[in-house]
């Protein structure tokens, strides 16, 4: 296992999620971790689908894990994104930048909307690093990352915290606790000789 910390040389990031609580969940602490390291960087929050009620919990909960942050919230149609594929793409287009890192979703991950902002991502942003996150489902379509975040124990303890203080219209969905994401992060943790860890999928990296 080779060890870098490329996070110590981000100074943009832009972080896509298809719903209002993708970025924290699958890339929540290393997002907390980044900013606990380096304050200053910059911070874009898009999320794609979602009624007011869902925007305001992103936007809550955005302040709390990236409190600069630029954040947007769009109001695509949750389930239906390939058809909606064109007006997304049109999004996308306004987001081009140098970021140092974009957090996105995998790109074979069961959920047509994650598909579609992955596939967008790596159509738009060509010399980008970019890190596909992972979000536990019932389709059980985890795989085994190539790529760790290591987090401390505290840092792990505030992510879970975070996620079940803003995501009130989550917590009646069983899978939506505290013990399924810190076991995810455990179980990556294992994977990378730590205690936690957020796992993702690094489909090109230039060394």
């Amino acid at each position: 296992m080779i060890s870098t910390n490329l996070l110590s040389n981000v100074r943009s990031v832009l972080c896509l999620g298809a719903h209002s609580d993708d970025i924290e969940i699958g890339a929540g602490g290393t997002i907390l971790r980044l900013l606990a390291e380096s304050p200053n960087v910059a911070v874009t929050w898009c999320v794609f689908s979602g009624n007011e009620q869902r925007h305001a919990e992103a936007k809550a909960s955005a302040a709390d894990y990236a409190p600069n942050a630029d954040v947007r919230c769009f109001g695509f149609r949750d389930g239906f994104f390939p058809q909606q594929h064109a007006a997304i793409k049109d999004e996308f287009e306004k987001l081009k930048d140098d970021y140092d890192l974009i957090l996105t979703h995998r790109l074979d991950d069961a959920h047509q909307d994650h598909r579609v902002l992955a596939e967008l991502a790596w159509n738009t942003f060509r010399s980008h690093l970019i890190l596909q996150y992972e979000i536990p489902k019932w389709d059980g379509d985890l795989a085994t990352p190539n790529g760790y975040v290591h987090l401390e124990p505290d840092v792990a303890d505030r992510k879970c915290e975070l996620l079940m203080k803003h995501f009130g219209t989550q917590r009646s969905k069983h899978w939506f606790d505290e013990e399924t994401f810190k076991s995810l992060m455990r179980l990556r943790g294992l994977e990378s000789n730590a205690r936690y860890a957020e796992g993702f999928h690094l489909r090109k990296l230039v060394l």
